[in-house]
């Protein structure tokens, strides 16, 4: 469970794609109204609350389509708070450009920090308890939205199949018991790897308790089921709590002992905020 930056190359594909799809031959409205060469300048504009993610994208778009753009105040990074009616940010550009790339550059920076908004609601309302990303992503934007539950104080679980163990109730099924199924992980992997198990009942959170694994998941039980199966953890394992947690249930959930709750919703479900830019001066 680390945190990773953004790498430039992600970045650059992202940026190719979304103004490959929005752009293409040329916006030809704008560039049938506004003169070559016409400089302009502009306002990012805070419409609501909202903790920031996406303006280094932001910004490397912007001066993909004008390598001349200048930004000439820009207060605001990556995780800050931005209050409603903040400048978040002011350039100069080319104003044809400005207008090609205001889309597809407002879509990145909605997107991720609605992400990052809604996280730092589930942060703050969970402490103690971390709060952790799930895999339920838009496909091929997985970075990017763990980057931007990052920037709401959130902590990335696994980034893919690859890079942790997890066994699941289907795994479970295939090998026959939560003992069989950790046997053969060990087996082919060594002791060195944490595991996590996820469990639905005290019996099942049992037999992990048994089997030494690192991390116990308490998958969609009710809260007293919960209180029960920290009790009976009691320490010798770290509890992660998921499915059904929401805003609303996580004053019960932070106060049970549980070290993680993963969150589904925070990449699924989580609405754009409202930023706009303004043109302010021809």
């Amino acid at each position: 469970m680390q945190n990773k930056p953004l790498m430039t190359a992600d970045i650059e594909s992202l940026i190719n794609t979304t103004l490959e799809e929005d752009i293409q031959s040329g916006d030809i409205t704008t560039r049938n109204i506004i003169s070559q060469g016409q400089l302009c300048e502009a306002e990012l504009i805070a419409k609501e609350a909202l903790i920031l993610s996406g303006m280094e994208i932001f910004k490397t778009l912007f001066l993909k389509l004008d390598s001349q753009t200048v930004f000439l105040s820009e207060p605001f990074h990556d995780e800050d708070l931005v209050a409603k009616g903040a400048t978040i940010l002011k350039l100069r550009c080319d104003g044809i450009k400005a207008l090609e790339g205001e889309r597809s550059g407002l879509n990145i920076l909605q997107w991720l920090s609605g992400i990052a908004t809604l996280t730092r609601k589930y942060v703050d309302k969970a402490s103690p308890v971390r709060v952790l990303d799930t895999r339920k992503t838009t496909p091929g934007l997985r970075v990017f939205e763990k980057y931007a539950v990052s920037c709401g104080g959130g902590t990335n679980h696994r980034f893919g199949l690859y890079d942790a163990v997890m066994i699941k109730d289907n795994h479970i099924k295939s090998a026959g018991s939560i003992f069989r199924a950790v046997e053969k992980v060990r087996e082919a992997l060594g002791h060195q790897n944490i595991i996590e198990v996820e469990t639905q009942n005290l019996d099942e959170v049992q037999e992990a308790l048994d089997n030494r694994v690192g991390i116990i998941m308490l998958d969609n039980m009710p809260i007293d089921m919960i209180r029960e199966s920290v009790k009976l953890i009691d320490g010798r394992a770290k509890v992660e709590i998921s499915g059904c947690v929401t805003l609303e249930r996580l004053d019960e959930i932070s106060r049970t002992g549980a070290d993680f709750v993963s969150v589904g919703a925070l990449t699924h479900s989580a609405p754009s905020v409202d930023i706009s830019i303004n043109i302010i001066t021809p």
